[in-house]
């Protein structure tokens, strides 16, 4: 059986800035690589593919992991013939999406203004192109900027082009750079070739044109590196081959029998999603991994990864690399380490740099799993308990840095609002499972007096529970609650949801949250109002609708807004108080309906795996509902049968 046939790359791209089906990019990448190639239908800032569009722009090099985050490091690559236009929206040309073959290994794409196929396949930290054009019709390569400074040039000796780009997001990216090398078999026509600030069209002798291209975040000499180490001795067909093989490998690691199509199409669409990030960010130099470092610009020994989000990512994405790659998981989380190691934080939202674009240190999550599970240990370990101490602690220098209001929080057991005015529950109930973590790494470490200090810790969750309303709320400095008090409120005192999302998120300690309820039956009861209470929301906390808020309202789970991860484990809390007949009615329903192959499907932004791997996980009725410890929640599977691994589950 080939898995990939199964596969829809394009699963939740039909999205747009207000309506998300996923947010996702069809992207062609190897797993975990150090960039992806996807199709530009139009140029829209973060939403740059449609595939309701038949207007193509060119092929981006492209690490993008969310639209909310943006690009990097990114070149486009449109063919051209006859007379060429310096601009992508001048150069773009009709195409048949149809017609396109766009699997996760290869894609084909048929420009119809110039008449000419181009064809990609990729490998590591490389790719290989082949286009053929028309005869009697002058080929052109265009490289065109997306945004930052670019350079072209061409390289007469060695028949190559060699380009630059510092375009990337945010702050924390010192001197960064990417450096494209495109080694071509034809030659060059260099009296028609132009280059200019902007762009660059390589004019061919020849109409059947092959190219290896690769890139780097440390030289050209490096980037030249990088494409031997992928594209020698292989052609254009075998390098294909070797990336169906090595993607067949990944989707295979679990096996379903499927009740219908549908499932097996959507599993596997989902299982390619989880393989894709986080990116590669090292390079192999004389036999040792080295990697450019955002934060001061220098090259260092070791490996290092980037575009994550672990306030996504820590629920679903990790556990599944728990079962199915151990190995993946202990070198990403080897990568993570490495910003605290260079930087003096743990990273938060990196995407070369560091982002902070959600709130919170979720890593810990990920670092205590990985320790309670045998994934890491030793010195690495060590070094990464140290980075949780230190966020847990101390106060950052910047807000995209470590634990917003840690010194409010260890003074008062809370985050108050007329400190931290916004997401003050949340960072609260993030820091409280932060420190659960914290204490589950230092047993694992045989540091008993801090487990016992941050077992502590991890009850400050209940100094914002009010039992009048049954939900957690935010409270100032001199202990009261913040008035006034909405449910329905989104936004102000909590992230992207309201109380209805956010008062539930003590994974660590459920038992203890249903104290606070009066009970088993009560929290229960509650759950049960949750998802009968209509999908009502008031947009003052942020003064506009965000499309969490429309996607909730657009199904009927009630107040379970599983189109965004603070409910991903809410339909799970009724099998862990004892009702497993209602998360499995619910956890059903929601795969059934929520979820499909299709371009639209995904029920909001998908993030970098987490929302695909809730689906493979919830199909196989295996749910980690508390990253951080060893024990799974079990239901009944929704295919038929599965293996994991080999092993029947």
């Amino acid at each position: 059986m080939r898995y990939a046939e199964y596969v829809n790359i394009k699963q939740g791209t039909f999205s747009e800035r207000r309506f998300s089906n996923g947010n996702t990019l069809p992207l062609v990448q190897l797993p975990f690589a150090m960039a992806g190639y996807a199709p530009q239908t139009e140029d829209e800032g973060g939403w740059f593919f449609h595939p309701a569009a038949r207007s193509l722009e060119g092929v981006r090099l492209t690490h993008q992991p969310s639209p909310w985050i943006s690009d990097y490091g990114t070149f486009l690559f449109t063919p051209q013939t006859g007379i060429v236009r310096n601009t992508p929206d001048k150069a773009w040309s009709g195409y048949r999406p149809e017609e396109a073959v766009l699997t996760p290994s290869y894609m084909k794409l048929r420009f119809l203004r110039a008449r000419t196929d181009l064809e990609l396949t990729p490998g590591v930290r490389s790719f290989k192109l082949r286009m053929t054009y028309p005869q009697n019709r002058t080929p052109f390569l265009s490289l065109f900027s997306v945004f930052g400074n670019y350079t072209f040039a061409i390289d007469r000796e060695h028949n190559r082009v060699l380009a630059t780009t510092d375009g990337a997001r945010g702050d924390f990216h010192v001197g960064f750079k990417t450096y494209l090398v495109l080694q071509f078999n034809t030659p060059i026509d260099i009296e028609r070739s132009v280059i200019d600030e902007t762009f660059a069209h390589i004019a061919f002798c020849g109409t059947n044109v092959e190219a290896d291209g690769a890139t780097s975040y440390i030289s050209f000499e490096q980037a030249v590196e990088n494409c031997r180490q992928d594209c020698d001795g292989l052609s254009f067909d075998a390098m294909r081959e070797k990336g169906e093989a090595i993607w067949e490998e990944y989707l295979s690691r679990i096996e379903i029998e499927a009740n219908d199509d549908k499932q097996m199409r959507t599993f596997y669409s989902c299982m390619y999603r989880t393989g894709l990030f986080p990116h590669k960010a090292y390079e192999i130099k004389d036999g040792k991994a080295v990697h450019y470092c955002p934060f001061d610009g220098s090259v260092r020994d070791g490996v290092r990864y980037t575009d994550n989000g672990f306030w996504d990512t820590y629920r679903t994405e990790y556990p599944l690399l728990a079962l199915i790659g151990k190995k993946e998981y202990a070198e990403i989380l080897e990568g993570f380490i490495t910003d605290y190691i260079d930087g003096g934080w743990l990273p938060r939202w990196p995407s070369i740099g560091e982002r902070g674009c959600m709130p919170s240190t979720l890593l810990d999550a990920v670092i205590a799993d990985a320790a309670v599970k045998g994934i890491i240990g030793g010195s690495l370990l060590e070094t990464a308990f140290e980075g949780m101490l230190h966020h847990a602690n101390h106060d950052a220098p910047n807000n995209d840095l470590g634990r917003q209001g840690a010194s409010a929080y260890i003074r008062y057991g809370y985050v108050p609002k007329d400190i931290v005015e916004k997401s003050n529950v949340n960072l609260t109930l993030d820091a409280a499972y932060g420190d659960f973590c914290i204490a589950q790494v230092a047993r694992v470490l045989g540091k008993e007096d801090i487990a016992h200090e941050y077992d502590k810790r991890a009850q400050n969750y209940r100094n914002l529970f009010d039992p009048q309303t049954g939900f957690m709320r935010g409270k100032t400095t001199n202990g009261t609650f913040v008035e006034p008090f909405d449910c329905f409120d989104w936004g102000g005192d909590y992230t992207e949801g309201s109380a209805w999302q956010s008062s539930f998120a003590v994974p660590h300690d459920i038992e203890g949250l249903a104290d606070l309820y009066g009970g088993k039956e009560k929290l229960i009861r509650k759950l049960d109002e949750l998802f009968a209470t209509p999908p009502l929301y008031n947009v003052d906390g942020y003064n506009y609708e965000i499309h969490e808020m429309t996607e909730m309202a657009a199904v009927d789970f009630g107040q379970c807004a599983i189109s965004n991860q603070p409910s991903f484990h809410l339909p799970y809390l009724f099998a862990a108080l004892g009702c497993p007949e209602k998360t499995q009615y619910w956890v059903s329903k929601l795969c059934a309906e929520a979820f499909s192959d299709a371009d639209d499907g995904f029920p909001g932004d998908e993030d970098n795996g987490s929302m695909a791997a809730w689906y493979i996980l919830s199909t196989l009725g295996i749910y980690d509902i508390c990253p951080g410890k060893n024990e799974y929640i079990r239901i009944p599977k929704l295919c038929k049968r599965a293996k994991l691994l080999g092993q029947e589950i």
